[in-house]
C-alpha cells in the first residue's frame, strides 16, 4: 500500500476520534491542535486513592502519519513524579513498543493506560521517574496552577468538575483493568519471547553435535578405509610376481628409502590437516551460539510496564 492511503486513512480515523473526544470528562480530555492534527494536546486527572490524587496532568500525543498501524509518542509537560517532562515515555502503547500496538486501541485508550500507569512502579523503563509518595502529592496539589503555553489549556478549567457518580468510578475501573491487561499480555509475550529462544538454541546446540559427530566418523571411517586398502595392494602385487621381480622390488625398496619416509611424514601432517578443521567447526560453533545469546540478551533488555 501507498503512504498516501495510509496518511489518508489516519486523517479520516483521527477526525473521527477528534469528534468523539471534543467534550471533556472529568478524567480526560484530548484535542489536536488547530494547525496540526498529527499532534494533539491531551489532560488527564491522577487516579483517586494514590499519590497522584488530585493532580491534573497534562501532555502531548504525537501520532505518525502510519496511525493506527503504528503507535503514537506520549509526552508529558506537567511535572508529576512518575515520568519526566518533555520526554517521550515508555509504555506498551508508545511509539517505544510497536510489536505490542493494536490498532483498534484508540486515543481514548492511551488516555486511560497513562491513568491506569501512573501509580505502577517505573523499573527504570525510559522516561520513567520513582519519586517518594510525598513529592507526588506535592506535585499533584501544584499541577492543579499548570498553564499550557502551546495550547493556552488552563488545568482549573480543562476537566469538568470531579464527581462520584457511576461514570467517573466506571472510568477508574476500565483504567485500572486496561493497564492490568496490557501489563498482562506484555508479560506473556515476553515469557513466550524466552521460550522460543530457549528451543531454538537447544535445537542449534543438537544439530551442531550431531554434523560434528558426523564429520568425526567419516574422517575415521576414511582413515580407517586407506590404511587397509594399502596392505590389500601390497598384498596382491607380491603374490602375482615372479622371484626374480620379487628381488628387483627388494633392491629398488632399498634405493629409495626417502620415498617412504615422505609418505610417513605425509600422514600426520593430513591427521593434523583433519584436526585442525574440526577445532575450526567447533570454535565456529560456539561463536554462532555466543552472538545468538548475546542477541536473546539484548531482546530481554526490553523493560515492559
Amino acid at each position: 500500500m501507498s503512504y498516501a492511503f495510509f496518511f489518508f486513512s489516519a486523517v479520516k480515523r483521527l477526525m473521527k476520534e477528534a469528534a468523539e473526544l471534543k467534550d471533556p470528562t472529568d478524567h480526560y480530555h484530548a484535542q489536536p491542535l488547530e494547525d496540526n492534527l498529527f499532534e494533539w494536546h491531551f489532560t488527564v486527572r491522577g487516579p483517586p486513592d494514590s499519590d497522584f490524587d488530585g493532580g491534573i496532568y497534562h501532555g502531548r500525543i504525537v501520532l505518525p502519519p502510519e496511525y493506527p498501524m503504528k503507535p503514537p509518542s506520549i509526552i508529558l509537560l506537567t511535572a508529576n513524579g512518575r515520568f519526566e517532562v518533555g520526554k517521550k515515555i515508555c509504555l506498551s502503547i508508545s511509539g517505544h513498543h510497536p510489536e505490542t500496538w493494536q490498532p483498534s486501541w484508540s486515543i481514548r485508550t492511551a488516555l486511560l493506560a497513562i491513568i491506569g500507569f501512573m501509580p505502577t512502579k517505573g523499573e527504570g523503563a525510559i522516561g520513567s521517574l520513582d519519586y517518594t509518595p510525598e513529592e507526588r502529592r506535592a506535585l499533584a496539589k501544584k499541577s492543579q496552577d499548570f498553564c499550557c503555553e502551546m495550547c493556552g489549556t488552563s488545568m482549573k478549567t480543562a476537566l469538568l468538575p470531579l464527581t462520584s457518580g457511576s461514570v467517573s468510578s466506571q472510568a477508574d475501573k476500565e483504567a485500572k483493568e486496561l493497564a492490568r491487561q496490557i501489563s498482562f499480555k506484555v508479560k506473556k509475550k515476553n515469557t513466550e519471547e524466552k521460550l522460543v529462544n530457549r528451543r531454538n538454541i537447544h535445537n542449534f546446540r543438537k544439530t551442531s553435535s550431531v554434523a560434528i559427530w558426523k564429520l568425526s566418523e567419516a574422517q575415521n571411517s576414511s582413515a580407517v578405509a586407506g590404511q587397509e586398502r594399502t596392505p590389500a595392494v601390497s598384498t596382491a602385487t607380491s603374490t602375482s610376481m615372479s622371484p626374480r621381480q620379487r628381488r628387483a622390488q627388494q633392491q629398488s625398496q632399498r634405493r629409495a628409502p626417502t620415498s617412504t619416509d615422505f609418505n610417513r611424514a605425509q600422514q600426520p601432517r593430513a591427521n593434523t590437516n583433519h584436526t585442525g578443521s574440526t577445532v575450526l567447526i567447533v570454535l565456529l560453533t560456539f561463536a554462532l551460539a555466543a552472538l545468538i545469546f548475546r542477541r536473546i540478551c539484548l531482546a530481554n533488555e526490553y523493560i515492559f510496564e
